[in-house]
């Protein structure tokens, strides 16, 4: 298990980045009015698929483009720095200078930013809010950050997204919401955490959940803050690779731990974007969250038609 303290200001905002970019991956949070638990797995499930089949989801993402400093033409047509599959043959220039990021348009009648007809806008990554979209039919893209700037293009005609059915389920089953105890963090504890892009960013950690399943202790590092209404956990078990995706799973807490107590329900266990196609930037599970143990619960692995 490896946790540091964090030991500066600037370190610490970082730290708050990440947490905020992770936690915002996907938040799979529903609450669910019901002392049922079968309808409360139901509910939640109907509710992340309905999420899934969203028109900007994560079933859209059709490329990820990495950006040099300077200008970066972007269109339908060969010569563009980028190409995109649809739209006007030259949508127009993103311009990186000095971290700062902009667009000028080239076709301003049917390209629009954040849904406008603009000549020119600065654009926002989603490290600093909403991001700025730039669209043209069924495509848009929009600027992340991770290490460096990037072009996330989605397609809300995507065949992914078409041929979606559905993500299978282990059955759902009560003995999988496990209460137990809830071991708090020290003050500043931080966790190193790798994505699929071998990137390694560190988290704050809120504490440790520890529960008991097929009579041996088990244990979890949550992310989050004293601002969190859940906590997240970012696991791998022993039915990776053999039912379950293989990079690992998801997970909120039910709440945040009262008296020393936390709930978490694997029947919420869910796939990470990467499940879902090949532009995402997820994080894996560090090792000390990689659970002895079978856990058949929450959602199967997920094989799309087509990318």
């Amino acid at each position: 298990m490896k946790l540091k303290r964090a030991y500066n200001p600037v370190r610490f905002l970082c730290v708050l980045l990440f947490a905020s970019l992770v936690m915002a991956c996907e938040q799979d949070v529903v609450t669910v009015e019901t002392e049922n638990h079968q309808q409360a797995i139901q509910a939640w499930r109907a509710a992340r698929h309905e999420r899934l089949n969203k028109p900007d989801g994560w079933l859209t993402l059709v490329g990820l483009e990495w950006l040099e400093p300077g200008e970066t033409r972007v269109g339908r047509s060969a010569d563009n720095d980028v190409q995109l599959g649809g739209g006007p043959d030259y949508w127009g220039t993103v311009v990186l200078k000095d971290g700062q990021l902009s667009f000028q348009s080239l076709d301003s009648e049917r390209v629009e930013i954040n849904g406008h007809a603009l000549s020119q806008s600065r654009l926002v990554p989603d490290t600093e809010g909403e991001p700025t979209v730039i669209s043209s039919g069924t495509l848009s893209f929009n600027i992340i950050f991770r290490e460096s700037y990037a072009l996330r293009i989605k397609d809300s005609q995507a065949s992914a997204l078409k041929n979606f059915k559905g993500v299978d389920n282990y059955p759902i089953d009560q003995s999988w919401r496990i209460e137990g105890s809830f071991i708090p963090a020290t003050e500043g504890a931080v966790l190193e955490i790798t994505n699929v892009l071998g990137q390694v960013y560190e988290s704050e950690v809120f504490g440790t959940f520890e529960f008991k399943k097929n009579d041996k202790t088990h244990q979890l590092l949550g992310l989050g803050t004293r601002d969190s209404e859940k906590l997240w956990f970012i696991f791998a078990d022993r039915t990776n690779g053999h039912g379950t995706y293989g990079a690992g799973r998801y997970l909120y807490s039910d709440g945040m731990p009262v008296n020393g107590q936390l709930t978490v329900d694997f029947n919420k266990s869910y796939n990470p974007p990467c499940a879902f196609n090949p532009y995402s930037t997820c994080p894996i599970p560090p090792q000390s969250n990689r659970l002895d143990l079978l856990v058949l619960a929450g959602e199967k692995d997920f094989h799309p038609d087509s990318y």
